[in-house]
């Protein structure tokens, strides 16, 4: 990912342009010294506003102005030796070479300008961004933890797929979702999701008490909030929550209609389907009674792979779905870092290098060397 602080015209493409500037100034000598050597009766000065429309195209406006000053200038010795500037024809076309390389300039200017603008406003839309969906922490007590998030939209760093980590009294509560639709009104309800999670994490609540709470959260929002977008009736998020305990090779899930998770150990993959899954958090207002929570074992050494829908959906060009179990089976490292960037990578690959909907993906490995370091 490019670094938002990043300059918008960075070191490296400042010394490809004091290279390239060679390119006009060249076109300035051949015209000048071709147009010297032909009759009088051809004209090849009017070529000479190539050189600062070239200039234009990777310099910006101050040696654009330049290299149009030495075009009019390169006009002004042709015209001298060829019947001096009294001729009214030489007068039109230095006035022409002039006027044009005034506004190429001025052109380069406002661009210049409207990109420094644009730049600053993306950087304020990624840092909002990077707010509303913070990096996961690398660690959590005896956990390791890698995250990726790839978004839909153009531009964008997130959309309606979601994932947050909080820390409680005896384990790391890690959430993450999919809300349904797309756009601003999914980031919202995203967002809105990721508050309600973070804000319950001082309660110590059950499991169940916590996938009620979001639920009902985004139940109430969607009835009271004036939402535009989907039909706030038919709206809803998938949600898997999981505690990972401290001082048990345990682990608790909530799945609340949500892509199962799956656990890597010794080699195998075994998915981690739930006894009682829970309908999607936000069709109706719900109790910590309508859900189970699901205990597994998650020792040393073991790696959980959480996603959302577009990583599994995800389609080439034939229309296949990314083979997901496949896909970790190939996979020879040995680390949640290794396993997300090698997901990630392999995904856009199966896609061409674009998604059609937002993909987020955590890694978590129990590593009882990350306590206290």
């Amino acid at each position: 990912m490019r670094d938002r602080h990043a300059p918008a015209h960075p070191a490296g493409s400042r010394r490809w342009s004091r290279w390239l500037l060679a390119i006009p100034l060249g076109i300035i000598v051949a015209i000048t010294l071709i147009d010297i050597q032909t009759p009088e009766s051809i004209h090849l000065g009017p070529f000479l506003i190539a050189a600062p429309a070239i200039t234009a195209s990777f310099a910006g406006p101050l040696a654009t102005s330049v290299i149009g000053a030495f075009a009019v200038g390169a006009q002004v010795v042709i015209a001298h030796l060829h019947g001096g500037l009294t001729s009214a024809n030489h007068q039109a076309q230095v006035g022409t070479l002039l006027l044009i390389s005034v506004l190429v300039t001025a052109f380069r200017f406002a661009a210049d300008r409207h990109q420094r603008k644009l730049t600053q406003v993306r950087s304020v839309a990624v840092a909002a961004q990077e707010v509303l969906l913070r990096p996961l922490p690398d660690r959590m007590g005896a956990l390791r933890i890698a995250s990726a998030y790839l978004a839909a939209e153009e531009e964008a760093q997130i959309g309606g797929d979601l994932y947050a980590a909080v820390v409680t009294k005896d384990a790391a509560r890690l959430v993450i979702g999919d809300v349904r639709g797309k756009g601003l009104s999914a980031v919202g309800d995203a967002a809105m999701l990721i508050g309600a999670f973070r804000g319950s994490a001082y309660r110590n609540l059950p499991l169940t008490a916590v996938a009620a709470h979001l639920g009902n959260a985004m139940r109430w929002n969607w009835d009271h909030g004036g939402r535009s977008g989907p039909d706030p009736q038919e709206s809803f998020v998938t949600a898997l929550a999981l505690d990972v305990y401290h001082d048990r090779p345990l682990a608790a899930m909530v799945n609340c209609g949500h892509p199962p998770p799956l656990l890597l150990r010794g080699g195998k993959i075994r998915t981690l389907e739930v006894a009682e899954p829970a309908l999607p958090l936000g069709l109706a207002m719900t109790s910590a009674s309508d859900y189970e929570t699901e205990i597994f074992d998650f020792e040393d050494g073991d790696l959980l792979l959480l996603h959302t829908d577009g990583l599994i959906e995800a389609r080439n060009a034939a229309g296949d779905f990314y083979p997901l179990v496949d896909r970790v089976a190939a996979w020879t490292g040995g680390d949640p870092q290794s396993l997300t960037r090698y997901l990630q990578d392999d995904m856009l690959r199966h896609t061409g290098g674009h998604v059609d909907d937002d993909a987020a993906i955590v890694v978590i490995a129990r590593c009882p060397d990350a306590l206290g370091t």
